[in-house]
């Protein structure tokens, strides 16, 4: 994986959720996530976000950490909005990421799930100093573009924030 240091702005995003943890994803028969985006991308729930600030740029984010890697956490995958203050569509929740520094981390090509699986065991694994900062396990995200057309060949970056 390729890693970049980077400041980002506030994004404010819609989408929807699942409370989840790594425990309960390694255990195929009761993994939320995978349901969450089948339900998103099969029932184009994307197509029901108003004001999206660059359709067909999804955005998975990891909020709401109930402690680190091993604790609970919300899922949440939806798209970059231009603003929220517009009614939201029923089962649909907002969240804003607030402006902070990133280590963005692009991956090498793989299928998918596999390449983003791989990618946050090497994260998981990761000490402060090879990481580039102490994470700080408010909101990280993964961001799929162009480069996930292919599901077979599928690039993308993961954004760890981190202390500055």
């Amino acid at each position: 994986m390729r890693k970049t240091s980077t400041k980002l702005p506030e994004m404010a995003l819609v989408g929807v959720t699942v409370r989840t943890s790594n425990q309960q994803e390694f255990d195929k028969a009761n993994a939320k996530i995978p349901p969450c985006v089948m339900r998103y991308f099969h029932q184009a729930l994307f197509n029901k976000i108003p004001h999206r600030k660059r359709p067909g740029t999804t955005i998975c984010a990891y909020t709401d950490y109930e402690s680190d890697h091993t604790g609970q956490y919300t899922y949440f995958i939806g798209e970059e909005v231009t603003g929220l203050e517009h009614p939201l569509p029923d089962g649909f929740q907002t969240l804003v990421i607030p402006g902070q520094q990133y280590m963005k981390l692009t991956t090498n090509p793989g299928p998918m799930p596999d390449v983003c699986v791989t990618a946050w065991q090497g994260i998981w694994k990761m000490s402060p100093k090879e990481l580039g900062g102490k994470r700080r396990y408010a909101t990280d995200f993964e961001l799929y573009d162009e480069r996930a057309s292919d599901h077979h060949n599928v690039v993308l970056d993961i954004y760890i924030g981190i202390h500055d």
